[in-house]
């Protein structure tokens, strides 16, 4: 106590706390811009953690760590658009609910669940520093591979009322975390001969890819703003209803978070989607899931949180950094002359308590903050979402650029976001694609290695027999609960004098299903004509993946074509409204290919502005010159140069 006293004297000095303040700031305003996120608010504040003492210097970083887990919900809830990869569960439930109106519930929900998340995972950091380092160390690669199992597991629970399409979307998802190198033999997967696709895909275009995109083109198309109905969010009694509702639930997930910042290259990520899946798994109704359930915002901004600052356990005790994020506080630590290690506890325990009470109070001042800027930022929702679309644009594209730095980082972008697009209007989850994306790699490291080691006597483990009773008993009890229900209904069948069977609808079929059911058998065909030249060690997970994704892709494919044999005038092509904004989208890229980011990027926001938004020439041509001062200003701080083009850099 007397340790603890006597760092939060030390944080309370005026030049710390204006350091943390201003790290909250920055993290606030990173999280809330698509794509960006933890990692480029803690790398563009890292030059100026020189102009402080080494106390103010890592306050500064950690205020900007705790919050933006906080404020990328505004991002997520409002437009859709996942301020980070963790937070496409709140894009996908937060948004639902707004468009129903009600922003202010989710994000009253979603900062009061991120705060709670930001404490536990500050208490869990004071309590488990001195404890933790046997656990960390007594996780082996059987126990980690478990850990990501139990993830897949719970991902299964998003699939949603089609079982195939859902099983198909998850491996479709491991597919795509192969590509680049295999982690176990000397093979570069899925290339194709682009030197860009080396390294795989990154998880920020991933994500804004598939949620983020299809959002904007479905917007831009409808017109008028993203909620018909007036936002009231001078009120948070609602979402001060629901947090209390979900507080065990909230919990639950923190914990969870926790757990999942303690393993490297889990993260929060992983975390967030278990969390979410338990979420549903402990609902009786899971159909409001994927449409605006209060649960599944509550669940995943609970364990983000506490995920991204019990990050610091592993970066503190064994220089192995939980995240990203994480990574860049350990350089910092380095820099300032501290060196983690189990001695830190002994030799540095003011600083240890600092970082302590650091992240416990960002994440009390950022929800703080949240709550007094939301009733300005959520008027958004009755702007135009043309207005917003163009900006929104912009700083996607420059947070998917900044992954390599390269022309392909902006075509993935669109290319998943054309096909996020389809599986949207085909009703195919497109979350189960992430889960299946994140861990892959985990999954195929840890699995490779617990072999090499330990063959097959992993599986009895204590360990793995511990964790893996979260997917053995929730399953027994799912088949006592179906076996249940039939009995109970077996009965009233045999009471009742006549047994009325239940109407079916005539199923159909549409243009979207089918193209994306030809789609999943196209892309898993010829990943199977592709992995015969693999190496054995680098065939697994691919075949993994292939072998029931291409059997239910087939037999999706199938059954949509009877669909449309048997009921064509049920036959439709959906959204045609939506093809202009994609032809557009697509032009955008293909015109910063040829010309430069410059001048493609004018050009696209004058014909958005003004063909979309119904802006006058005037107007349009002010407010897309702030704009491109902005986005400019932007990769400035970066520290990037926007892609040139193929004819300027041939003629400069």
């Amino acid at each position: 106590m007397d340790v603890a006293l006597a760092a939060l004297s030390e944080l309370f000095e005026p030049l710390r706390l204006f350091a943390l303040l201003m790290g909250v700031l920055a993290g606030m305003v990173f999280g809330m811009l698509p794509g960006l996120g933890g990692v480029a608010a803690v790398s563009i504040m890292l030059p100026f953690v020189f102009l402080f003492d080494n106390y103010a210097g890592l306050a500064l970083l950690l205020g900007a760590i705790s919050v933006v887990y906080t404020s990328d919900t505004i991002t997520s809830v409002l437009l859709g658009a996942p301020g980070s990869p963790a937070s496409a569960p709140t894009a996908i439930e937060g948004h639902a609910m707004a468009k129903r109106g009600e922003a202010a519930t989710a994000l009253g929900l979603g900062f009061l669940a991120s705060m709670v998340g930001g404490l536990v995972g500050a208490i869990t950091l004071a309590l488990a520093i001195p404890v933790a380092g046997p656990i960390v160390l007594a996780l082996g690669t059987p126990e980690l591979l478990m850990f990501a199992m139990v993830g897949l597991y719970f991902a299964s629970s998003m699939i949603g009322r089609d079982l195939a399409v859902g099983l198909a979307a998850g491996c479709l998802g491991l597919l795509i975390g192969t590509i680049g190198p295999a982690p176990a033999a000397a093979n570069f997967r899925f290339t194709f001969g682009q030197a860009y696709l080396l390294d795989g895909l990154s998880l920020t275009i991933v994500a804004l890819g598939l949620f983020a995109v299809p959002e904007i083109i479905s917007m831009l198309s409808g017109g008028g703003g993203i909620s018909a109905k007036k936002q009231v969010v001078s009120n948070w009694s609602a979402g001060f209803s629901e947090f209390w509702k979900s507080r065990w639930l909230i919990l639950r997930s923190a914990l969870i978070g926790t757990f999942g910042g303690f393993v490297p290259a889990v993260g929060a990520n992983a975390s967030t989607w278990v969390a979410y899946g338990h979420a549903m798994r402990s609902t009786k109704d899971k159909s409001r899931f994927g449409k605006g359930e209060p649960r599944g915002v509550a669940a995943a901004e609970g364990a983000n949180n506490a995920t991204v600052i019990s990050d610091l356990v592993p970066t503190l005790l064994f220089s192995v950094p939980g995240g990203p994020a994480a990574a860049i506080f350990l350089g910092a630590l380095f820099s300032f002359g501290f060196y983690p290690g189990p001695r830190m506890v002994t030799e540095e325990p003011v600083l240890l308590y600092l970082i302590v009470w650091s992240v416990a109070l960002a994440s009390i001042v950022g929800a703080a903050i949240c709550f007094a800027i939301t009733p300005m930022v959520a008027q958004l929702t009755r702007i135009r979402f043309a207005l917003i679309a163009a900006p929104l644009m912009l700083v996607m594209i420059a947070g998917a650029y900044q992954a390599t730095q390269s022309m392909g980082d902006i075509a993935m972008l669109l290319l998943l976001g054309v096909i996020g697009w389809i599986m949207k209007q085909a009703e195919w989850p497109r979350a189960p694609i992430l889960v299946g994306f994140v861990l892959a790699k985990p999954v195929e490291q840890y699995f490779w290695l617990t072999t090499q080691i330990h063959g097959w006597t992993w599986l009895a483990r204590p360990g793995v027999l511990l964790i893996a009773s979260f997917i053995v008993f929730p399953l027994l009890w799912r088949g006592w609960t179906i076996w249940r229900e039939k009995r109970g209904s077996g009965e009233t069948v045999k009471n009742d004098d006549i047994a009325t069977p239940p109407a079916v609808e005539p199923a159909g079929t549409s243009a979207a299903r089918l193209a994306m059911a030809g789609l999943g058998v196209l892309i898993f065909g010829y990943a199977l004509f592709e992995v015969t030249g693999f190496r054995a060690n680098a065939r697994l997970l691919p075949l993994l993946a292939i072998v029931p994704g291409l059997a239910l892709a087939i037999f999706v494919l199938v059954r949509e074509m009877r669909r449309f044999l048997s009921h064509r005038d049920l036959f439709h092509v959906e959204a045609k409204s939506d093809y202009p904004i994609i032809a557009l989208l697509l032009g955008y890229a293909f015109g910063i290919a040829l010309v430069g980011f410059q001048l493609a990027t004018a050009a696209f926001l004058l014909l958005v502005l003004i063909r979309f938004a119904g802006m006058r020439l005037l107007g349009a041509t002010l407010y897309a010159a702030v704009l491109f001062l902005g986005i400019n200003g932007l990769f400035t701080l970066m520290r990037i140069t926007p892609p040139e083009g193929i004819l300027i850099a041939s003629l400069f």
